[in-house]
């Protein structure tokens, strides 16, 4: 038995601009960071060779791996040439909240077969991997940033480049500006779920107006301000950036926000917090806010949403069992 855990992550700012109709016309780029709750993916040999088990938010036992209904397990076991295993997925959050759930699951699922075949893969390789297999592959409305964040964990600034190459550069702060980053920022679950390709679908529509172009602009320039501030040990203006950006990242399409969702924004700056976000593409999941540690006590009263504790975590996907017995081919 082999067991990968790959982290979830949180966008500070950014996002969008990891698309391929914005980055390749103009560059993008986004600021993230991991978070220690995982998707754990793990795979032995299943008791029926000529079957191949999988257990995820539903049971699937097929003969035949081409007959698989998850898209991503039918693709990934098809190219690699994967059958008689049992594979199984847990994650500490449900999907459609907004911390990169999916594209946790195709880099575990890389990961974990990679080791099952006795291969080492580099972070860079399995980012780039499941980039191509949920974007060019099954053809997902979305961006890069959520693969190679949590292929390489850390807080990171994600530079992507107009020849569709990605750079990952760990932010660089004293462990005081980290720690106090840390206490500064609250999270809450809005008990909504979204469907993250419909919203990004719409924004991906919508990137070659204008108005939504110079808007990721503008978000790609405060990533920028965010990483300079923090490398100068500066955490003054964090808020109010996240702020600024989430008023321009509300614009990029309809359904990013919504009438709740504001009411429960508007109650947290009237708390306290000096800005936030609702992560992920939008319509539901976490929001996250930068508030004073002495103001959070109001925030959390008012706000009346379930609170959600984290740390940020360094380590990115990684092998956390491997069992006595390999079973592993070439």
């Amino acid at each position: 038995m082999i067991i990968t855990k790959t982290p979830f992550r949180v966008s500070f700012c950014g996002g969008g601009s990891d698309i391929a109709d914005f980055y390749r016309e103009y560059g993008g780029c986004v600021l993230s960071t991991s978070i220690n709750r995982y998707m754990y993916i793990t795979v032995h040999p299943y008791f029926d060779e000529n079957r191949t088990a999988l257990k995820y938010s539903q049971n699937e036992i097929v003969e035949d791996i081409k007959d698989i209904k998850h898209s991503i397990f039918r693709y990934v076991l098809n190219d690699k040439q994967i059958s008689g295993v049992e594979i199984s997925s847990t994650a500490d959050v449900p999907s459609g909240t907004g911390l990169g759930s999916s594209s946790a699951f195709t880099v575990g699922l890389l990961h974990t077969l990679a080791c099952y075949k006795g291969k080492y893969v580099s972070k860079g390789k399995l980012a780039k991997e499941a980039c191509e297999v949920e974007i060019d592959k099954l053809g997902a409305p979305i961006g890069k940033q959520d693969q190679y964040a949590v292929s390489y964990g850390g807080l990171n600034y994600i530079r992507f480049h107009k020849d569709d190459t990605v750079s990952v550069e760990p932010v660089i702060a004293k462990g005081d500006t980290i720690r106090k980053l840390q206490e500064n920022i609250v999270m809450f679950y809005t008990g909504l779920t979204h469907n993250a390709n419909k919203i990004l679908a719409e924004q991906k529509q919508n990137i070659r107006e204008a108005e939504k172009t110079a808007n990721l602009i503008r978000m790609c320039e405060l990533a920028e301000y965010l990483k300079k501030s923090l490398e100068q040990n500066d955490l003054n203006d964090f808020g109010n950036i996240l702020n600024e950006s989430w008023i321009k990242k509300k614009e990029l399409a309809a359904h990013i926000s919504n009438p709740m969702i504001d009411e429960m924004y508007e109650c947290a700056m009237q708390s306290g917090a000096l800005g936030g976000k609702l992560l992920g593409a939008g319509g539901g999941g976490f929001l996250l806010f930068y508030c004073p540690r002495e103001k959070q006590a109001l925030l959390r009263e008012n706000l009346r949403l379930k609170p959600f504790d984290f740390r940020f975590e360094h380590d990115g996907t990684s092998v956390v069992y491997i069992g006595d017995k390999y079973w592993g081919e070439e």
